[in-house]
């Protein structure tokens, strides 16, 4: 059975699922399953330096071996350091692993780029193991 269809919401700079008339669209797995792992706060490492002193997270995650979401969320409240753009990319490719690990794809072209100084947009390519590509934007992932 295919997953609910998560889109992007620009404006909204979140995830909401998709409608089929009064259902919920299905299908778009990977797209999906995307979305959660970029846009779900993973908890921060104990090293990382953080707003508020809040790791966020989810408390499932204490054992978990893949645990969910990303640390997309800790730029923030970046000034837009010279490695914004290498953070980006650090966190996007962790979160995703788990798609590498589990055969899901075969591999991800990460491409974080500044569109203004205050705009940062970020490229995902997934690499299937049978050959094709899906490629996924995601625009403002960091504004100032």
């Amino acid at each position: 059975m295919p997953d609910v269809t998560t889109v992007w919401s620009i404006p909204d700079m979140r995830g909401d699922w998709a409608m089929d008339g009064p259902s919920l669209l299905a299908g778009d797995d990977l797209a999906t399953a995307t979305l959660i792992s970029l846009f779900t706060d993973r908890l921060a490492l104990p090293s990382d330096p953080t707003p508020d002193g809040d790791r966020r997270g989810w408390w499932g995650d204490t054992s978990a071996k893949y645990p969910i979401g990303s640390r997309l969320w800790l730029l923030d409240r970046a000034k837009g350091p010279m490695d914004l753009v290498q953070r980006a990319e650090d966190y996007a490719a962790e979160a995703l692993q788990w798609m590498i690990d589990d055969g899901v794809v075969a591999t991800w072209d990460i491409a974080a780029q500044w569109v203004n100084p205050n705009q940062l947009d970020l490229t995902v390519i997934a690499n299937r193991q049978d050959g094709t590509k899906v490629a996924m934007n995601f625009p403002q992932v960091w504004t100032r």
